[in-house]
């Protein structure tokens, strides 16, 4: 290892410590990294903080200030009601019924949108203390549920990364059928609603500040005019439209959201001090401060030393469901850890690639899982939805780890399991 490599990671490593001890305020942490990699001239300034520039950071920030101004409406307080009615008297029943309808809404947009599970966090955080089943207990894994499709079927993204991971790395495409993929992917849903299932009594049984402050907004709701609430909802339309037309509308979609947080504060749903608490949260500040952290660490070459020693270690003699599960949980890991998915698909691709052409193997499955792994970890909050549901929940990192470490495993191995079978080797 390098120098660089050597004072980054110690700096990484820091940063989860410090977000483990509970001691620092949310946000803090990954702000007093991005600062000690500029002191220690691991970064420059404008790298360290890139994060506060970052468009998804932008687009998140605004859209938290929209879905501000939508929970003082009426039609929230319909839709909080009927998933508290769900809680109090479905109980567990309430629980299965939510998680699976998340998922189907996954199925329809996509496992990962961010639109998507902005929306459903918000909401479900804002549902009051039940005895009967605490919001703090079903948060996390309604939230994680909005990035797995129970059904699913687009899979569009995934087939062209790994179409274009096969071809850039002169392996043969041919044996790629797109149903396959799903299937794959849908091995790891299944894992993963079946530990939700199971999983969710590990979390804790307390009250959340979110669902606090819902039942103060749902009094303000009566006093909002019909005219601005109808304003609201148009807002939030266009905030999610544009977020999920991102690809057809470029840069300027990333600012839908801010412009409609613009408009709803000139006609007087938020005011700045409302504006202002959403755009500069603490989870927002917690967003923006650990991209520069995780690209730093990238850019010193510090995943791609690691996916060639893991390759060198596994030696010729590896069986193929060994090779898939281990580039599996390397490409995941990484991708959590540097908050870029589609660099470590690129890093540790060819990589695995060419160490099944050599071992002889299709690469076919590797290809696969090594593409669906890259959005299959969020065990530590240094991305967006892992975050959010942190900050959400009030949990502890250890509260976290108990529901997200078994996912996490228990997906990816999964995952693995259902690229062997789709893809023989």
């Amino acid at each position: 290892m390098t120098i660089q490599m050597t004072i980054t990671l110690a700096i990484v490593i820091l940063m989860i410590g410090m977000i483990m001890s509970d001691r620092f305020a949310f946000g803090a942490p990954p702000l007093i990294a991005c600062t000690l990699l500029v002191v220690t001239g691991m970064a420059t300034v404008q790298d360290a903080f890139q994060g506060f520039i970052d468009p998804n950071v932008i687009m998140i920030a605004g859209f938290m200030a929209v879905m501000a101004a939508f929970q003082k409406t009426s039609m929230i307080e319909k839709i909080r009601s009927a998933m508290l009615d769900m809680a109090h008297k479905g109980g567990f029943k309430g629980y299965v019924l939510m998680l699976l309808l998340i998922m189907i809404g996954a199925s329809l947009l996509g496992g990962g949108n961010t639109a998507y599970y902005v929306l459903v966090l918000t909401l479900v955080s804002t549902i009051p203390y039940s005895k009967e089943l605490p919001t703090s207990r079903i948060l996390l894994p309604l939230g994680f549920a909005t990035g797995r499709s129970l059904i699913p079927f687009n899979v569009a993204f995934f087939f062209g990364l790994v179409s274009t991971l096969l071809e850039s790395s002169g392996a043969n495409v041919a044996n790629l059928p797109m149903i396959n993929l799903s299937i794959t992917s849908f091995f790891a849903s299944a894992a993963y609603l079946v530990w939700a299932l199971v999983g969710y009594r590990l979390l804790p049984d307390h009250p959340i500040a979110a669902a606090s402050a819902g039942a103060v907004q749902g009094e303000q709701a009566a006093a909002m005019p019909k005219w601005k609430e109808n304003c609201t909802y148009g807002a939030l339309i266009f905030s999610v439209a544009g977020m999920m037309l991102l690809g057809k509308l470029g840069d300027a979609g990333y600012l839908v959201p801010g412009l409609a947080t613009a408009f709803l504060f000139l006609i007087g749903a938020l005011d700045f001090k409302e504006v202002r608490n959403s755009i500069a949260s603490p989870l927002i500040l917690m967003m923006a401060g650990v991209i520069g952290v995780a690209a730093s660490l990238a850019n010193t070459g510090f995943t791609a030393m690691v996916g060639e020693a893991v390759a060198t270690t596994l030696g010729s003699s590896v069986s193929p469901f060994v090779l898939v599960l281990a580039f599996a949980f390397l490409t995941s890991a990484c991708a959590t850890l540097t908050g870029a998915s589609i660099g470590s698909v690129f890093v540790f691709g060819p990589i695995a690639v060419a160490a099944c052409v050599s071992l002889g193997f299709d690469p076919t499955a590797v290809a696969a899982v090594i593409v669906l792994s890259a959005w299959s970890g969020g065990f530590l909050p240094v991305d967006g939805l892992p975050a959010m549901i942190m900050g959400m929940g009030n949990y502890k990192l250890s509260e976290f780890w108990k529901f997200v470490i078994p996912m996490y495993i228990i997906t990816i191995v999964a995952m693995s399991i259902g690229a062997v079978v789709m893809f023989p080797m």
